[in-house]
């Protein structure tokens, strides 16, 4: 799946994959929401984009062979800021506790060039928790705001969960 006629999908940058999905989905939620309702579309643009994120953190953690860590996770990070796609503040990084602000996300930028930066979080933003489901369920993410929904930055705070 992701291989296509030799080339990986990880050879194309996140945020043009992301604008090429954006393309599809945005046609998707028009179709829903003329069908069953604004609510409705959301919801299923929300699950779908959620499974998605999921199989591709259990992806990216099936290439590792063993239970991804902190560290494991900062180490991938390249790939979503590839292309100045984002901006990062690190605040602390360490095996148990990854904490960074996001200041310029040009996903943001981008889905509101695409006139869907009212569902931009639904498309993008809400995929980095569920991201962390399939990735490792031990790694619990917070964030209390986003510079899609307006913010001045994304407070991204990463924990991994402590043993019973």
């Amino acid at each position: 799946m992701a291989e296509a006629k030799g080339m990986d999908l990880n050879d194309i940058p996140i945020l043009l994959r992301r604008k090429i999905e954006a393309m599809i989905l945005k046609h998707v939620f028009d179709v829903i929401s003329e069908r069953s309702g604004r609510e409705e579309a959301e919801a299923v643009l929300d699950a779908a984009v959620s499974k998605s994120a999921i199989e591709q953190g259990k992806m990216l953690a099936d290439e590792l062979g063993h239970a991804p860590d902190l560290t494991d996770f900062a180490a991938i990070q390249p790939n979503w800021i590839r292309e100045d796609a984002l901006r990062i503040e690190t605040i602390e990084m360490s095996e148990e506790k990854m904490d960074f602000n996001v200041v310029k996300c040009r996903y943001a930028e981008m889905y509101q060039e695409m006139g869907l930066g009212d569902i931009g979080h639904l498309l993008s933003c809400n995929r980095d928790g569920d991201f962390c489901i399939g990735y490792n369920p031990d790694i619990e993410m917070t964030r209390t705001q986003t510079i899609m929904k307006g913010a001045s930055h994304c407070d991204f705070r990463y924990r991994m969960k402590k043993e019973a």
